[in-house]
C-alpha cells in the first residue's frame, strides 16, 4: 500500500482546460479519496486536476481522446521540444494564425506532423480559443473560435517541466483507449476515480465535448455495471456525475453526496452559475 502523504509539488496542475474539469471541486473530491491505496486509477483522466492534486506514486491514467494522451506522452518524453514549439506558437499568435493552425487537421498534411507538433498545436488552440473549450465537431475536428485574449499563457514552462518530472520520477502508466480495458486486471487495494462524460441535464448541455462519439444512457448503465464489478472485488471507487434523477436511481445502493459546481465553460457568461453534481462512492 502507498501512503500519499509526501510533500506535494504545488506547481503541478492541468496544462489544458478540459470540459468538466475538476479544479474547482478539488476541495470536495480529494478529502474523500482513501489515504492508502496500491494504485491510483483514473479511466477518464481529462485535464487531470484530481491526479495532479493527489500526485500518487503509482497510477494508471487513460483517456479515449488520443490528442490529449499524446500531450501527456510528449510532456513525459520530450518536454523541452514541446516548450520550443509552444514558444514559436506564442511568437506567431494572432487571430489569422489561430485559424491556420486550427485548420491543420482538415488537410492531408496533418498525418505528417510529428507528436511534438500535434501536442503543441492542441495546447496552443486550448490556450487561445474562446473560453478555453476543447470541442470537436462530428468529424472529430477542433472547432472552437478564437478567444482574443491579451496575454494567453501558451508556454507555461513551469507546469510542463513539473508534469514531466512527475511522470518520470513515479510509476505512471499513460493509456489511450476504452476505459473498460484499464479496469480489467485491477486488484483489491487499487482505488478508481471516475470522471466520465456527464449525463446531460438539459439538451443544450449535451454536446459531446471531448470525443466525437458521445456517452449515451446505455454507456452510463455499462459504467455502473463496471462499478458493480469493482465493488464485488472489494475495490474502492469514487465517481462524479451530474445530479440527474436517472444517475441517482442508477447508483441508489451506493453513498451519494451532492456538491455545488460552478461551471466555467459556457458560451454565455450569465449561464455559468452553480449547478449540482453528485459524488458516488462504495466505502465510508
Amino acid at each position: 500500500m502507498t501512503k500519499n502523504s509526501r510533500k506535494k509539488n504545488i506547481v503541478l496542475s492541468p496544462v489544458v482546460k478540459w470540459v468538466g474539469g475538476k479544479r474547482q471541486l478539488l476541495g470536495d473530491i480529494v478529502p474523500l479519496i482513501p489515504k492508502n491505496f496500491s494504485t491510483y486509477v483514473e479511466p477518464f483522466v481529462g485535464g487531470g486536476a484530481v491526479l495532479f492534486d493527489v500526485q500518487p506514486k503509482k497510477a494508471i491514467v487513460n483517456d479515449f481522446n488520443s490528442e490529449l494522451i499524446n500531450i501527456y506522452e510528449v510532456i513525459k518524453e520530450k518536454p523541452n521540444e514541446l516548450i520550443l514549439a509552444l514558444e514559436e506558437h506564442e511568437r506567431l499568435n494572432s487571430e489569422e494564425y489561430f485559424y491556420e493552425i486550427r485548420a491543420l487537421d482538415r488537410n492531408e498534411n496533418y498525418a505528417g506532423m510529428n507528436n511534438v507538433e500535434k501536442a503543441a498545436r492542441i495546447i496552443y488552440l486550448n490556450k487561445t480559443c474562446f473560453n478555453g473549450l476543447f470541442r470537436v465537431n462530428q468529424a472529430g475536428q477542433f472547432n472552437s473560435p478564437y478567444g482574443k485574449y491579451k496575454n494567453p499563457n501558451i508556454v507555461n514552462m513551469p507546469v510542463v517541466l513539473a508534469m514531466s518530472k512527475y511522470f518520470n520520477s513515479n510509476n505512471i502508466k499513460i493509456i489511450n483507449g476504452d476505459y473498460k480495458n484499464v479496469l480489467r486486471n485491477l486488484r483489491k487495494g487499487a482505488f478508481v476515480y471516475f470522471d466520465p462524460p456527464y449525463m446531460p441535464i438539459s439538451f443544450s448541455s449535451s454536446f459531446t465535448g471531448y470525443t466525437e462519439n458521445g456517452f449515451d444512457k446505455q454507456q452510463q448503465i455499462e459504467l455502473k455495471e463496471e462499478c458493480d464489478k469493482l465493488n464485488s472485488k472489494g475495490i474502492k471507487f469514487l465517481l462524479s456525475n451530474s445530479d440527474h434523477p436517472f444517475i441517482r436511481e442508477l447508483y441508489r445502493e451506493y453513498k451519494i453526496i451532492i456538491v455545488k459546481a460552478k461551471r466555467s465553460i459556457n458560451s454565455s457568461g450569465n449561464k455559468r452559475g452553480g449547478i449540482n453534481e453528485i459524488l458516488v462512492r462504495n466505502y465510508d
